[in-house]
């Protein structure tokens, strides 16, 4: 493996590469076992999986299963999902299956039948006496892994010495908090198995510079020009101006305004194009409807900001009248907020006021050449009235995951194949706008010790 000089933050907005044995290489794939999975925090499943006392749910990434479980009513507890005695997992899950879920009053081996309480100690094994005193608990206890929550999500950390939660999520947590995560829940799930390594996966979701190559029926209601920005581990992207004049002072995935002469009719289009081709998702059903009468609600003529205030404004007033209460943001919060976030390792979060479509990217075993991939829509819902839902294997197309997806999926085994390609000479990622990129793999670096970014002579 060839080891660079890691850049700098400041050396992002520099012409870089990278080399591609971070999605090429077995070894490398093995080695993130130990140098990434097991050292950061990784999103692992939603509070509301586990709602209830004995809720349990694992999530499983290389070789490493881990398992969750509600273990009081205010407590949630991780544990390595095997058993202290010969290694069995404690509960099953298949290859490459999305995760197992379900309720336990305590967990029980398969094999010998020693069984552990919600905490985690061993309070069953067989003909213990045969030991002669020498299973302690310390020795017998469910190995513990660190776990902790943010905007819903459970995060867990193999890494018994790491820093917290909200220290590794800065800057982004406070970025992001005033959208209330937690208070949204799942309007659909779904999984599949690419034949891509989770990188060029995840990547593919890491900016929209690739809009006008890949999501060409977009560019009528817009020009997709966007700027990307480092914040320590993760990054950001948001909507930019080639011309610097222009620069919008707010750049949200709800806030822009479509292209042609009459903003309210366009601002209806690109919501409708978004919300019916993202598999309803990336919007709201109320954001659409709010946009669709803007053409009788509003006379001819009405400049773009105030179509988007009134926009919004009738929007929220639809939602509160169905109990679903939008948090408050101010346009500079809105603003720096952006379009999208990747937070690293592998979760990719695409929010606005009241929804956010994300994705996550797992490897599939020791394969650099298969990765198992995670959509979800959250939204918020009168309280209640949130669709129940399961993970869903969906098939990569268009009828299950919407075009603009199925789109995106397009180019993911393709990428994988050309990196192959003795004819690729390197990748030459965009300095401007593909900055989350060359950052993801900067910090990538840094836990691998090897194919860091270089500067591009």
């Amino acid at each position: 493996m060839d080891t660079f000089v890691n850049v700098s933050v400041e050396q992002l907005s520099e012409a870089l590469t990278f080399p591609v044995e971070a999605y090429l290489s077995q070894e490398y794939a093995r080695a993130e076992g130990d140098r990434l999975w097991s050292k950061v925090w990784l999103h692992a499943g939603r509070v509301e999986e586990i709602p209830d006392v004995g809720d349990y749910l694992t999530f499983d990434v290389g070789e490493d299963s881990i398992v969750m479980v509600r273990s009081s009513p205010d407590t949630i507890k991780a544990y390595h999902n095997v058993c202290s005695h010969r290694g069995r997992r404690l509960v099953d899950t298949a290859p490459g299956a999305q995760c197992a879920h379900g309720r336990k009053k305590m967990f029980v081996c398969g094999f010998h039948g020693w069984r552990y309480d919600l905490d985690g100690k061993c309070t069953f094994k067989l003909d213990e006496s045969d030991w002669k005193s020498a299973l302690t608990e310390e020795r017998t206890r469910l190995n513990e892994v660190k776990v902790d929550t943010w905007g819903g999500w459970i995060y867990i950390n193999m890494d018994p010495n790491c820093v917290p939660l909200r220290e590794y999520l800065e800057p982004a947590a406070s970025i992001l908090d005033p959208f209330e995560f937690a208070k949204m829940r799942y309007k659909w799930r779904q999984w599949v198995i690419f034949d891509c390594n989770w990188k060029t996966a995840i990547e593919a979701f890491m900016e929209p510079y690739h809009v006008e190559g890949t999501h060409t029926q977009l560019l009528k209601y817009g020009q997709y020009y966007a700027y990307s920005k480092a914040h320590g581990l993760h990054a950001v992207s948001g909507f930019d101006e080639r011309d610097p004049s222009l620069k919008m002072k707010q750049s949200s995935t709800i806030t822009r305004v479509g292209k042609g002469k009459d903003p309210r009719i366009s601002t209806y289009e690109l919501q409708n194009e978004i919300y019916t081709t993202v598999n309803n998702a990336s919007t709201t059903e109320t954001l659409v409807n709010a946009a669709k009468r803007l053409v009788d609600e509003l006379p001819e003529g009405t400049p773009p900001g105030e179509v988007i205030k009134h926009w919004l404004a009738s929007a929220r007033a639809d939602d509160a009248a169905r109990g679903v209460n939008w948090p408050t943001i101010t346009p500079e919060q809105m603003s720096e907020a952006g379009l999208a976030w990747s937070i690293f390792p592998n979760m990719a979060i695409l929010q606005g006021v009241t929804f956010a479509l994300c994705y996550r990217a797992r490897p599939y075993g020791d394969d650099p050449h298969k990765c198992i991939f995670e959509s979800y829509a959250l939204e918020r819902y009168p309280e209640g009235a949130e669709p129940k839902t399961e993970w869903v294997y969906a098939e990569p197309t268009a009828d299950k995951w919407g075009f603009v997806l199925s789109q995106d999926f397009s180019n993911m085994g393709a990428v994988q194949k050309g990196m192959r390609s003795r004819g690729f000479r390197g990748t030459l990622p965009n300095p401007h706008q593909e900055r989350k990129v060359t950052n993801f793999h900067r910090n990538l670096a840094r836990y691998m010790g090897t194919g860091a970014p270089r500067v591009l002579k």
